[in-house]
């Protein structure tokens, strides 16, 4: 096929006098195979048309920091391209390189211009094939992204039968050696040496703490899972909110950290239909982080009050506001997120429940917010920045509605409880 039939085939409906005018505009030249006709990001004033041959139109993408090529199309005998970046005066959004010896009828950019300005057929064509491109790249993407939340959706399957297995695993020899530590912490050998009894406490630390971190891996398996057990019943916040209090009073007094309560004065007490049990969590991960993103000799305020909220009606609200170094206000959005770290440094990690700063698996916030949804509430951070020197502080704020549940959730009935080991 000779180029003016091509371009009649490219271009139907084009006069034979244009299509001729056309052909003198442009210039022959020919490729060996794999040579780079253009580059992605080039800026260049020819439009190409293929005449004999074929090419590979390729996109560039990373892939862990590393350039990778994408394969968009191939394009053969009566294709061109090169259009979009001479119409929008723009850099090249692809590379085209020759995967045979390949002919092209070249065309500038003032010549291009020209013949697109005063052949109105010529024109629809160029647009009915960018559009065509453009729904093709659509669809391109689309898939890829499918694909991509697919196997996201496959690694957190993944992670999750991970960390239950993993907690499962992990916790027949921890009840093992708790069961030792006891044995050991009554013995007459242990009980009249100093020495012995501190090592013996040590490991009672070490166990209790490990044996909290199995439970919550297994909390957050069942928020993730959405088997998460909620047993209602006629609760008062303010009373499993004190209780919680008391867990803390050693490390409080260490620390010389200040807990003042602000409680609404009411002529009835509110009672919220909740799983004591799982609220006790909850509350016991909020004032944990607290204290432990607090300077020594901080002040923690604590306030409960009734609300009207917009979303959930007559509910109690319970605020917790320390004086701590806050969080930066772009990574708030991911405080629920599990194994969040709070910008800790996971290379100088220092697992700690009360420690200034201490580490801990990232998973308290989450589960937080896991129970808090299961009741129906919300549980929301605010901070106005992260700084050590000035300590912006932070504040956590929980809803719960006072009131039954609805009958219809499905996360939570009455008939059900949750093991609390």
């Amino acid at each position: 096929m000779d180029a003016i039939q091509l371009l009649q085939n490219v271009f139907p409906g084009m006069e034979t006098s244009a299509l001729n005018e056309l052909y003198a505009l442009t210039r022959e030249k020919t490729y060996p195979s794999g040579t780079t006709v253009c580059r992605e990001g080039a800026y260049e004033d020819t439009f190409y048309l293929i005449l004999a041959g074929q090419v590979e139109v390729l996109k560039q993408f990373d892939v862990a920091g590393t350039p990778r090529e994408r394969l968009l199309r191939h394009l053969g005998s009566g294709d061109f391209f090169g259009e979009m970046a001479i119409i929008v005066d723009g850099p090249r959004n692809a590379t085209v390189r020759s995967i045979s010896d390949t002919t092209f009828l070249e065309l500038d950019r003032a010549s291009f211009m020209k013949m697109l300005a005063t052949n109105p057929v010529m024109a629809l064509a160029m647009v009915r094939t960018t559009i065509d491109r453009l729904r093709a790249n659509d669809r391109m993407q689309i898939e890829e992204m499918r694909k991509a939340f697919e196997a996201l959706q496959r690694l957190d399957h993944a992670k999750l039968d991970f960390i239950e297995v993993a907690a499962h695993e992990l916790r027949t020899p921890i009840t093992v050696i708790r069961g030792y530590r006891d044995v050991m912490a009554m013995h007459p050998l242990v009980q009249n040496d100093s020495d012995l009894s501190r090592i013996v406490s040590g490991m009672s630390e070490g166990t209790e703490r490990m044996f909290e971190i199995i439970n919550s891996m297994l909390d957050v398996s069942k928020i993730d899972s959405q088997t998460l057990q909620v047993a209602f019943v006629p609760v008062l916040p303010r009373m499993v909110f004190t209780e919680t209090l008391h867990t803390f009073e050693n490390a409080l007094r260490e620390r010389n950290i200040t807990i003042r309560q602000h409680h609404q004065k009411s002529p009835t007490v509110p009672f919220i239909h909740g799983d004591p049990v799982l609220l006790s969590k909850v509350f016991y991960q909020l004032l944990s982080n607290s204290i432990k993103y607090s300077p020594d000799g901080s002040v923690i305020d604590i306030i409960t009050r009734e609300v009207l909220d917009d979303e959930i009606g007559h509910a109690f609200e319970i605020i917790i506001a320390d004086r701590g170094i806050g969080i930066a206000p772009d990574q708030i959005p991911f405080v629920f997120e599990k194994f969040y770290q709070g910008g800790n440094n996971v290379s100088l990690h220092s697992s700690s429940k009360t420690a200034f700063r201490g580490g801990g698996p990232g998973l308290g916030l989450a589960i937080s917010k896991g129970i808090i949804d299961a009741h129906r509430g919300k549980i929301t951070i605010e901070s106005l920045g992260r700084d050590e020197e000035t300590l912006p502080g932070t504040t956590c704020r929980v809803l719960l509605p006072i009131g039954t549940p609805e009958k219809d959730f499905d996360l939570a009935r009455s008939d059900q409880s949750i093991s609390t080991d």
